[in-house]
């Protein structure tokens, strides 16, 4: 049989994601923050977009009334009018001062003397000025210390020499934002061509500084720093730091033994421990922690229901500039602006249309959590039920991949307070009695419920949760039980038993 090329004709279907149908999946899965900058990358690439800002639209529905209103006499109600009173006229006005009327204010020569009340006026007199861009009290506050500024301002106050503050300078350098060293004093003494001798001397000093605990190695070391300036540490809380170990697995005998303590000595040192601070650094951390803006809110409605709606403020405000891209294109004459212009606008619908898509199907998604978790937000964690995304993606027509992006870094703002969507997917334990199967984020409530009821002369093993549950219809494993206690750091049995024996040996 000969070879031969010939040409065929054939016809098929496939599946072709294009690059914008990729990215509007990726839009989904985008929290707020990462949105937000995806928008303002978009927006400086593409002339066509723009902001809609809310106070934009304020002001002009503010310039529209002020059009409309009448004219009001200046000599009636002046403080309904719409014109900017200075200080001097409204004293006029009420032939008083604005100290008389206000004698709390802040900046009263009385409460903050003659200079601050100088400083106050003067910078409330230049937030008034059209060059200013407004006042705001919190940029006279100062900034909050870094830990690497804190130790700075100590080694300059420190009496060492020229090269014992280069060696300080980069001890210091060599914190993580704990307070710990993390850098090798030999690698230190080679870098700076130092004797190792000389750093360990400089990190004696550098290790009295404060707050005490810094420029520890282990936290053995932070903790005898901290002992150290409360002289507390004499050989028996010595041997105690030494034996950390023993005290996160709560053999006390074996630390009685060791300290040489008996039990009431070793109490005392335990709380003299607990006292301290593992982690001295995190005070000058100077970062604030971001605050969990949820992207859908769930209110109670007049008829029963419940109302839920999409945060306002986590939805962008993108608009297509149609009326830049007709004055734009009538002028230009060469192909490829032209060319240019056409994808712009293309890319430029295409967002909006994205942005709009991702917040219904959120919205889509999220009402359908609701409804499913109705006994949830009625009653609490106790009547959470199993859900998985296939549930809820049959539920709305969508696939189980979208409702996975949708769901994930979301928050739902409910009367129970915030969580985030995937803390409504829960999995299935099933019932003792065959009835309907049981949440495993109830079940861990329940578990976590039980020990801290549990007195200290009958701590519950895991075996006797597993036969309570049992009891209350809920068949589990005990090695599930397990895996839940661990899960939420709640120590065994054991652990339990001994330190609620110490801890009534502390009340008598």
């Amino acid at each position: 049989m000969a070879l031969a090329a010939k040409l065929q004709l054939r016809q098929s279907q496939s599946l072709v994601m294009t690059p914008q149908l990729m990215q509007s999946i990726r839009l989904l899965q985008l929290t707020h923050v990462e949105l937000e900058r995806f928008i303002d990358e978009e927006i400086e690439r593409n002339p066509l977009l723009e902001r809609a800002e809310p106070q934009d639209d304020a002001a002009g529905d503010q310039a529209q009334k002020s059009e409309a209103a009448p004219e009001r006499d200046p000599e009636g109600d002046w403080f309904e009018g719409e014109t900017e009173w200075s200080a001097e006229a409204i004293s006029q006005k009420l032939d008083s001062s604005l100290e008389n009327l206000f004698p709390d204010d802040p900046g009263t020569h009385e409460r903050l003397g003659p200079d601050l009340t100088a400083q106050w006026k003067s910078a409330a007199g230049s937030a008034g000025t059209a060059s200013s861009e407004g006042f705001d009290v919190g940029d006279m506050a100062a900034a909050v210390a870094t830990l690497r500024e804190h130790v700075g301002e100590q080694i300059a106050l420190a009496s060492l020499s020229p090269g014992e503050r280069l060696i300080a300078g980069e001890l210091a350098d060599g914190l993580d934002e704990a307070g710990y060293l993390r850098t090798d004093l030999v690698e230190i003494a080679a870098r700076l061509g130092a004797d190792e001798a000389a750093v360990a001397r400089v990190l004696g000093l550098c290790q009295t500084f404060e707050p005490s605990g810094l420029f520890a190695r282990d936290l053995a070391e932070c903790l005898s720093l901290q002992l150290a300036v409360r002289d507390r540490l004499d050989p028996a809380m010595k041997a105690l730091v030494a034996n950390l170990e023993l005290l996160a697995r709560r053999d006390f005998q074996t630390l009685k033994r060791i300290c040489g303590v008996d039990e009431e000595d070793l109490l005392d040192m335990l709380a003299e421990i607990r006292a301290l601070d593992p982690r001295p650094g995190l005070a000058f951390s100077g970062g604030a922690s971001d605050a969990i803006v949820a992207d859908v809110e769930v209110r109670a409605a007049n008829d029963g229901s419940w109302a839920v709606e999409l945060n306002a403020d986590t939805l962008p405000r993108v608009l297509v500039d149609n009326v830049y891209f007709a004055r734009v294109s009538s002028h230009t004459k060469d192909q490829a602006e032209k060319d240019f212009l056409a994808e712009c606008l293309q890319n430029a619908n295409w967002l909006t249309r994205s942005l709009d898509q991702r917040a219904k199907t959120i919205l889509k998604v999220a009402s359908e959590i609701v409804r499913q978790q109705d006994a949830f937000l009625v009653h609490g964690v106790r009547h959470l039920k199993p859900l998985n995304l296939r549930t809820v993606a049959d539920a709305i027509g969508m696939h189980e991949s979208t409702v996975s992006r949708v769901t994930a870094n979301k928050y739902m703002l409910t009367p129970r307070g915030v969580f985030e969507l995937r803390y409504f997917f829960t999995a299935s334990i099933a019932s003792a009695g065959g009835g309907e199967a049981h949440s495993s984020e109830a079940v861990r409530d329940r578990i976590k419920q039980m020990i801290d009821e549990e007195k200290p002369a009958d701590v519950l093993s895991d075996d006797a949760i597993v036969d309570m549950l049992k009891e209350s219809g809920v068949d589990i494993a005990r090695r599930t039980v397990a895996k839940y206690r661990e899960g939420m750091n709640i120590p065994s049995s054991v652990q339990r038993r001994r330190e609620k024996r110490a801890l009534a040996n502390v009340g008598r």
